[in-house]
């Protein structure tokens, strides 16, 4: 039997390799365009910088150093020089593949920071792995700039896998969901009504004001935002604004609030206040035909009727008075149980005095 060359029995001593296979490294140089790797064969294997990863901006010895072990998949056994041809981010996007997959299945939660934001939506990577959360997936709330989330951490689910067609969807929208309904089940198991609870003006409309409490978002009624008038909710409230409100209603998932706490009714005082006989100031509201309704307190009107108003005869209230006008007047009637008082200016005026008597002719 011939004895083997020294280099036929060195070569049998190496492992052999095949493209595709997956082997394991030490860093032996870090170069700008590539890493050298010593992978037990008779050639380094080379990682350039585009196999490494999709950020062309990324500095090679910023991420990896000599002495660094690796994984990495085989390109190409022999590029013609003699090199092992090799891949990180291949490799590192199939085990995320996997890694994408296994949480789709499990509808695990994942956390990974926006690398990429774009008119339609949001980009994230999962160990190399692109994932893309559609605008309509990242809130449950319209967002019109998505710009905020940039470079920011999030959390989603996987609610659609398909690598072949490089479509992986991530969905935050249903973790808020989930996570909002949790919270109005709490609040809803919590709160009864005639509590008064703390909550942040979340909107103001015309009609009203919306209310976060914390899990639900309540109504505050125009109607019910002061004892008194309230003509413009926005000129009340502002949003962010922390307000302390009455439980006044709850029906299903609809809870209605108030600001009339019934500590604060001003017709708890108001039959020693305004008891018949009394003279009073207040301020002219509104005014019809018949009529001039006048605030004495907030929440609390009085009639002055048209033919109280003063002992002239008066055609319509507006002749003589004026929206916002002071006047005084004096009570003479109350009536607390249907909330009515009545109010006379013309009890207040002296009488005529009366026209002489002619002399007599002598």
């Amino acid at each position: 039997m011939s004895e083997l060359s020294f280099e036929q029995m060195l070569e049998d001593s190496v492992k052999t390799i095949r493209n595709g296979e997956i082997v394991q490294g030490t860093v032996i140089d870090v170069k700008e365009d590539e890493i050298i790797l010593n992978i037990g064969y008779k050639a380094d294997g080379i990682i350039t910088k585009s196999e490494y990863s999709n950020d062309a901006g990324i500095v090679l010895a910023d991420v990896v150093h000599p002495g660094d072990t690796m994984e990495a998949k085989v390109l190409k056994v022999n590029d013609g020089e003699g090199q092992v041809i090799l891949t990180y981010k291949r490799l590192a996007a199939e085990k995320g593949n996997k890694r994408l997959e296994e949480a789709f299945e499990s509808q695990e939660v994942l956390k990974a920071t926006v690398t990429q934001v774009l008119d339609g939506g949001l980009c994230v990577n999962v160990e190399e792995t692109r994932v893309f959360i559609p605008a309509s997936l990242v809130s449950d709330t319209y967002e019109k700039d998505l710009s905020k989330y940039a470079d920011q951490e999030i959390e989603f689910v996987i609610t659609e896998f398909n690598p072949r067609r490089r479509r992986i969807i991530g969905n935050r929208k249903q973790l808020l969901v989930a996570a909002k309904a949790e919270k109005q089940k709490e609040l809803m198991e919590r709160i009864h009504v005639g509590d008064t609870v703390e909550g942040v003006v979340k909107n103001v409309t015309d009609f009203g004001a919306f209310i976060d409490l914390g899990g639900a978002d309540g109504l505050l009624h125009i109607s019910e935002m002061s004892w008194g008038r309230v003509e413009n909710p926005k000129k009340v409230f502002t949003v962010g604004q922390e307000v302390k409100v009455l439980i006044k209603d709850i029906n299903g998932d609809k809870i209605a609030l108030s600001l009339k706490f019934p500590e604060e009714n001003p017709w708890l005082t108001a039959a020693e206040k305004f008891a018949v006989g009394n003279v009073i100031t207040g301020r002219v509201a509104r005014m019809t035909d018949f009529g001039a309704f006048v605030e004495l307190a907030p929440g609390i009107d009085a009639l002055l009727h048209v033919s109280q108003i003063s002992r002239e005869h008066v055609a319509k209230p507006s002749d003589v008075l004026s929206i916002g006008q002071v006047i005084e007047a004096k009570v003479v009637d109350f009536n607390g149980e249907d909330k009515k008082i009545s109010l006379s200016m013309k009890a207040l005026e002296s009488a005529a005095p009366a026209e002489e008597a002619p002399a007599e002719e002598e």
